[in-house]
């Protein structure tokens, strides 16, 4: 596990490099040209990390100023994804997750049950964090590990069903999505799309990015979106024509710099995809296999951009009205575009429908959120994970595994099992 933390501390920008290019090795690329891929996924995931980094850091203090504006004064603390990860991987767990995992992604390609080779072992925290709550309510590790291990199972089956219509839509061959989270939502899509689909008025509404820029020219580019989107949120948290103006352009850059730079990691990703095909088809002629990536790859697309823009201050607003809810989404809510992130080929990127799907979302997120913070806050304690909370505050994160619906029931039996 020493070993294991020093190469997770390094960061994907490190390792992916390592692992493309080791795996490249594998199937028989010339040292030379995995060596160039790599560093291409590298050079790759260094960019979307700017560019998200850049998205966040400019949201952050808007959504702050929102907050306060808005006057919300709930009990449960947004803490962010970091915090989840944090305690996922500090469990006392992780040593036996890591193995069993990469253990089920062997079995389940041996018995020919899954097309994916995952190798997004950075998101092993998503299924380390669910696994660490049920620890926490039963004090069994075996029931901790299961747990875990279950949803990963969930994700595979998730991933590999939907893997199809994700390549097709992104235009991304050989790839798949082992996510904990974000696959969970797909069923919640296609649901929305299909009840939206036989409702009259509704099912006209078309908000497909290329069918918005048809219809309103200039303003209907992603680049005027998204700058119209800027200002909206500036406007909304409250500030001065100084700081609103710097907002729409760095929401604009993303915009325009974040498919760019999947575009680069997906160049070196196809050279090593495209190898390990034509080797594979040679010991297994009648199978397919697919790389398990991190969804950072998807949320570059602009109806993905543009909808977790509208569903900033949307939550904000669920998070008042929702009777019960007593979460305040605050450091995650920028990170809401990685939560829509797989359901948009599902709802035909049709932006309306990707909103109400993403509302709904929202809406679980939060009530979940706030069934299990007492749980989430003692695990953080437990992890020595340092949370910024006062009195009878309690912490949770928005966009974490653990409240979704499998990862809320997951936990929840364990509660049952464990009389807690």
């Amino acid at each position: 596990m020493a070993i294991f933390n020093t190469i997770i501390n390094m960061g994907s920008t490190v390792i992916m490099p390592i692992i493309f290019f080791i795996v490249g090795i594998i199937f028989r690329v010339k040292p030379g040209k995995a060596f160039k891929a790599g560093m291409t996924v590298g050079i790759g995931f260094t960019g979307i990390n700017m560019v998200v980094n850049l998205l966040l850091n400019s949201l952050g203090p808007a959504t702050q100023d929102m907050v306060e504006r808005f006057g919300l004064n709930l009990t449960v603390i947004d803490a962010g994804w970091a915090t989840g990860s944090a305690i996922g991987w500090a469990s006392p767990l992780i040593p036996f997750i890591v193995v069993g995992a990469i253990a089920l992604n062997i079995i389940l390609l041996a018995i020919n049950k899954t097309k994916i080779i995952n190798i997004d072992i950075f998101n092993y925290w998503l299924i380390s964090l669910v696994g660490t709550l049920v620890y926490h309510v039963t004090g069994s590790i075996p029931l901790g590990v299961a747990g875990a291990l279950l949803l990963y199972l969930i994700a595979f089956i998730i991933g590999d069903l939907t893997a199809k219509p994700i390549q097709e839509m992104y235009k991304i061959k050989g790839v798949a999505f082992v996510h904990a989270t974000c696959g969970v939502y797909v069923p919640l899509g296609i649901a929305v799309d299909w009840v939206i689909g036989h409702i009259p008025g509704l099912k006209k509404i078309d908000m497909n990015p290329e069918k918005i820029t048809k219809t309103l020219g200039i303003f209907g580019e992603p680049v005027t979106l998204a700058t119209i989107l800027g200002v909206g949120l500036g406007l909304l948290a409250g500030w001065p024509l100084d700081e609103v103006l710097p907002l729409a352009v760095n929401v604009a850059a993303v915009m325009i710099l974040l498919p760019k730079m999947v575009d680069v990691t997906v160049e070196g990703v196809m050279v090593i995809r495209d190898a390990a095909e034509e080797y594979m088809k040679k010991l297994f002629p009648n199978r397919e296999f697919y790389f398990g990536m991190d969804t950072a790859l998807l949320i570059g697309e602009p109806c993905i951009i543009a909808t977790s823009l509208l569903l900033i201050p949307a939550s904000l607003i669920l998070a008042m009205i929702l009777p019960g809810n007593k979460m305040l989404p605050f450091t995650d809510l920028a990170s809401i575009v990685f939560l829509i992130s797989m359901v948009a080929p599902f709802c035909k990127r049709n932006m309306f429908r990707i909103f109400v799907t993403g509302l709904l979302i929202i809406t679980i997120q939060l009530y979940a959120g706030t069934s299990l913070a007492p749980n989430f806050t003692a695990a953080a304690e437990e992890a020595n994970v340092e949370v910024n909370s006062e009195g009878d505050q309690e912490i949770g994160s928005l966009v974490a595994p653990y409240n979704t619906p499998v990862g809320w029931a997951i936990v929840e039996l364990g509660k049952i099992i464990g009389g807690k």
